[in-house]
């Protein structure tokens, strides 16, 4: 319970944790920032890191000058790129094992094969569009691994999507997250990037899940 309520602190307080971190070890924050970065991205168990939030206030605090912009915005896209391929490697990794199972209630092939259509022709656009969402851009590229999309094209949509993510949200922090009212309000900001894209998501499946329902009819009256 301890473990949880200071995970919740580090997430809604990122700006001051990382800025004690700055100033007792230095450049090692870029060592801790690349693990948290591809950790999140990197590993399946890992969806609650705050990488939204934490991008955001290393961009404010390269704008004040404790950090480097483009010695961060390096380091971190090649963390969440290369998070992503690890994660992709270990989906790719499970994926054939899995498929072994083709005879157990564990496996449903018809599923496989839908979910592997599915990225072969949507795949690109999801990968980018859950880079900005938490939980879903953690699981994204695993399912792309198990599902085999092609590496070429999972690659292609890794990088973009990491740039668009990483250098896109670090600038905005760099311009705006020094602000009085974004500096006085950063936790309510930091809820809205955690639970905005999370309601997206569910009222996506909501919606989903009311579209298979059969629409029944009633009968006429003699």
């Amino acid at each position: 319970m301890e473990l949880i309520t200071q995970l919740f602190d580090f997430i809604l307080h990122v700006d001051k944790h990382l800025q004690a971190f700055v100033i007792s070890y230095g450049p090692w924050v870029y060592a801790l920032l690349f693990a948290i970065i591809f950790v999140e991205t990197g590993v399946v168990v890992m969806p609650f890191l705050p990488g939204d939030s934490l991008l955001f206030v290393v961009g404010a605090m390269c704008g004040v000058g404790l950090m480097s912009y483009p010695l961060a915005v390096g380091l971190l896209l090649a963390a969440a790129i290369l998070g992503n391929q690890c994660n992709y490697a270990i989906g790719r990794f499970f994926g054939p094992k899995v498929f072994q199972w083709e005879d157990s209630k564990f496996f449903n092939k018809q599923a496989f094969n839908q979910a592997h259509a599915f990225y072969e022709k949507y795949g690109g656009v999801t990968l980018v569009a859950a880079r900005f969402m938490p939980f879903l851009r953690t699981f994204a590229p695993f399912v792309a691994g198990v599902a085999l999309m092609s590496r070429a094209k999972f690659t292609f949509y890794d990088v973009l999507g990491g740039v668009l993510w990483v250098v896109g949200i670090i600038t905005i922090g760099y311009f705006f997250g020094n602000f009085p009212w974004v500096k006085q309000n950063l936790d309510k900001i930091i809820w809205a990037m955690i639970l905005i894209p999370g309601l997206i998501i569910v009222a996506g499946a909501l919606k989903q899940r009311w579209a298979r329902k059969p629409v029944v009819l009633a009968s006429p009256k003699n």
